[in-house]
């Protein structure tokens, strides 16, 4: 039995921007309610080591839409980091969700014991990491995609953002 690779990448992956993007549009229209300039958001981080909110849309972003890339042995694209508002940021993911979906699903037929080449930053201790397309997936890629949204979410709650699991997980409410 061979793995849908195609939709336990894209799918989650396209879940979760989508979840971010709800997420920065309920955040901008808090901060507007409330007064509050977003560029105060956008800068604001956890603890001064990590990213700050824009960085790690950012990354949640570029990680998504490389690794899919790399998955099935393209070259991944790259977006100019320059979204320094909830509407750039918004639109950035959108930008990503559409490349997501240009993926077609045939590329990743059989690609789920392909090597995978992740290179890693100087500032990460450089040199690369070599995965199966599979393991790549499920160890790399949407772990790094949930801890830059998680941490974006952690961000904007600590910030008193009105938002909730709920929000994270995508899953409104009904009264039925």
């Amino acid at each position: 039995m061979s793995t849908d690779l195609h939709t336990l990448a894209i799918r989650q992956l396209k879940r979760v921007l989508s979840n971010l993007q709800e997420i920065l549009r309920l955040a901008a229209a808090d901060l507007e309610a409330r007064g509050i300039d977003e560029t105060v958001l956008l800068a604001s981080r956890l603890y001064p080591d990590m990213f700050d909110l824009q960085q790690q849309v950012q990354a949640a972003t570029d990680i998504a839409r490389r690794g899919a890339a790399r998955l099935i042995g393209e070259d991944p694209s790259s977006l100019p980091d320059n979204a320094p508002s909830f509407e750039g940021l918004i639109a950035r993911i959108d930008t990503t969700l559409a490349q997501l979906e240009a993926f077609p699903a045939e590329a990743f037929i059989g690609k789920e014991q392909s090597s995978v080449v992740m290179p890693i930053p100087k500032s990460f201790g450089g040199g690369k990491l070599t995965f199966h397309a599979l393991e790549f997936l499920t160890d790399f890629l949407l772990p790094n995609v949930y801890f830059h949204t998680t941490t974006a979410y952690a961000i904007l709650r600590h910030n008193g953002v009105n938002i909730g699991k709920r929000d994270f997980l995508g899953m409104a409410l009904s009264n039925s």
